[in-house]
């Protein structure tokens, strides 16, 4: 058996930013020209009139407040509401494969490594832009890597289920080194025209070189324990997918064919559930609060995450004990936690444990405590 440790990350973030502001002046020009179409239908109450977002609005739902996009002109015409992209012909690498290459070099970078060092690369993303040939076997290529890769999908949770496969092929000896690459173009599927949820996503690539612990060459986290739940639920859920076009209705442009979500409930459940995840977690591994420097947490919602953070620490989370990303990035799905952790562990020092965890649609959590050295 062999130890695993995570001994590089990477981010590709895109070029284009769309600020609130932006967001709220497109939305809000959609909600009008919708409600001077319906006029006579809102008169007599058989309509609803849209109403309008607001910066203020977004900002307490959220804690967001800016949001990185690969397309900006199509999600901020009111005439499209959704991002453009060109089609490619077959034999040009995917937008995915892009995003998910650029975050690997900077991990492999990080690790010390290159492309053939690397014998398996798992791309666990929440949403992916084609069904076959896996996305992982493209990126696979493109780096000039060995072995397999295969692609998986566990929504916001995909960064740490993938984590955990990686980590447990390494500990087995099946394979030396391993990338999790996690390319999220969330702003596909977000529904621009919902006000409950237009301000949700961003589009970001992530990626985590996990390899054994003795071939590490320079500061590295040791995965000391992964741990994945999951348990049923309809709460957050989009029913996009090839079968559409057997049903009658399947080629109309239905609403349950983007992120749909009941907020609510999805706050009312699956918070205890993370937390007593971690806590159980945490428990099993005997590592006390006291013990963590630091939560990588799902960057979903502001409120969320100092809901967990709270309960995990057992008090307010000290500056830097539980950092936000989502106000520059907005929700990147299961992105989210590996940027937190790319963009704040570099001031861990030797024996400092962490905890990666990230959670959604499924409902599914999954939690990575790791611990640095070097």
């Amino acid at each position: 058996m062999y130890t695993p440790a995570i001994t590089g990350s990477g981010v590709f973030t895109p070029d284009n930013v769309i600020t609130n502001a932006e967001l709220v002046s497109a939305f809000n020009a959609y909600a009008d020209r919708m409600n001077t179409q319906n006029a006579e239908a809102i008169a007599a109450g058989d309509v609803e009139p849209m109403q309008h977002s607001s910066e203020e609005f977004i900002l307490k739902a959220s804690g967001i407040e800016n949001r990185y996009v690969m397309d900006k002109a199509g999600v901020l015409d009111p005439d499209v509401m959704h991002p453009l992209f060109r089609q490619r012909s077959d034999d040009e690498p995917g937008i995915m494969t892009e995003m998910a290459v650029d975050a690997c070099k900077k991990a492999l970078a990080q690790a010390g490594r290159n492309g053939d060092d690397v014998d398996l690369v798992i791309c666990a993303a929440s949403n992916h832009e084609r069904a076959y040939p896996a996305i992982a076997i493209e990126i696979q290529q493109a780096l000039g890597c060995k072995g397999f890769g295969f692609d998986m999908n566990v929504a916001c949770s995909s960064a740490t289920f993938g984590i955990q496969a990686a980590a447990d092929m390494v500990r087995s000896g099946s394979v030396k080194c391993a990338l999790v690459v996690n390319p999220e173009i969330c702003t596909g599927h977000l529904e621009w025209r919902d006000r409950d949820c237009h301000f949700i996503f961003g589009d970001v690539a992530t990626a985590t070189v996990i390899e054994r612990i003795e071939d590490a060459t320079g500061p590295h986290f040791e995965i000391l324990s992964t741990s994945c739940a999951t348990d049923f639920s309809n709460n957050i859920r989009n029913n996009n997918g090839f079968l559409r076009r057997t049903r009658p209705e399947g080629l109309t442009d239905r609403r349950d064919m983007q992120f749909m979500q009941n907020g609510r409930k999805v706050f009312k459940e699956v918070l205890p559930m993370v937390s007593k995840h971690i806590a159980d977690h945490m428990d099993a591994e005997g590592i006390s609060n006291a013990d963590l420097k630091r939560l990588w947490l799902h960057q979903a919602n502001k409120t969320m995450n100092d809901f967990i953070g709270k309960k995990v620490m057992g008090r307010e989370p000290a500056p830097g004990e539980q950092p936000n990303i989502l106000q520059d990035y907005a929700n990147t799905s299961s992105a989210g936690s590996i940027i937190a952790f790319s963009k704040y562990s570099d001031d861990f020092t030797d024996g400092e444990i962490g905890l990666i965890c990230s959670f959604g649609a499924g409902y599914s959590v999954g939690s990575v405590i790791v611990k640095r050295h070097g």
